[in-house]
């Protein structure tokens, strides 16, 4: 009798996997229709029977299991009142921001590094520039700063052109330092990731500047002094 039951629930199971990649097949295709140019970088069944969580760069979307419509938003879990779509952006962003490296940021790094939170700046934004006049109170915490430019004026705009002249000077962290400081940078050009930083700020659903990301992926809008950053990423350490 076990034996029929175990093979019983193997059946089933079998059928699940099945129905599971079939759904999973079907998405795939109507997105290959309807948005060709769109890369899917996972699919995963929701908290929902019959809707899709889909991963598509930083963003999460959910779909039907036929594929044919998209929800876009936050699924909340009422009763436990968590914001599960949030959760999982934070697990998409982290990933996109290790997918950059560090390589493609401009990095103020203490002594002890104890935490690390990436910053989208604007050079010309008031309190991007008193978050920076107060490195040395970042780095006495042991706050490692990864910094990605979000130029909020745009592409061609003056603070992008500032931007990119910072990346392409010798030294791009006195020149950051300078710029925040009112001066103008040298005007140069060269191979930069500035415009790789604002679509991810753009995915990030980034509303202004400064915008801090934790290491976990959490964001946090605006500038926050030393200490009060220090709290936000003890609480997230104990939350884990």
């Amino acid at each position: 009798m076990k034996k029929v039951i175990r093979i019983a629930a193997l059946s089933l199971f079998g059928l699940a996997l099945s129905a599971a990649h079939a759904d999973e097949d079907a998405i795939r295709q109507a997105f290959s229709k309807s948005m060709p140019e769109v890369k899917i970088d996972s699919i995963k069944p929701s908290e929902i029977n019959g809707l899709y969580e889909v991963a598509i760069g930083a963003n999460i979307y959910y779909v039907s299991d036929d594929g044919k419509y998209l929800l876009q938003g936050h699924l909340i879990d009422v009763a436990a009142r968590t914001d599960l779509t949030e959760e999982k952006l934070n697990g998409t962003r982290k990933l996109a921001l290790e997918k950059v490296g560090q390589d493609k940021m401009i990095v103020f790094k203490p002594k002890v590094s104890k935490y690390k939170v990436s910053v989208f700046t604007d050079i010309d934004c008031g309190y991007c520039r008193k978050l920076h006049s107060e490195l040395d109170q970042y780095m006495a915490e042991g706050i490692t700063i990864q910094y990605l430019f979000f130029p909020r004026a745009g592409k061609g705009s003056d603070s992008y052109n500032k931007a990119v002249s910072v990346w392409c000077a010798d030294d791009r962290n006195a020149a950051l330092t300078a710029a925040k400081k009112g001066e103008s940078p040298k005007a140069k050009t060269c191979d930069n990731p500035v415009d790789e930083h604002m679509q991810l700020g753009a995915e990030f659903e980034a509303r202004g500047t400064p915008m801090i990301v934790t290491e976990n992926g959490a964001i946090y809008p605006g500038y926050l002094p030393a200490k009060q950053l220090v709290e936000v990423l003890e609480n997230e350490k104990a939350a884990k």
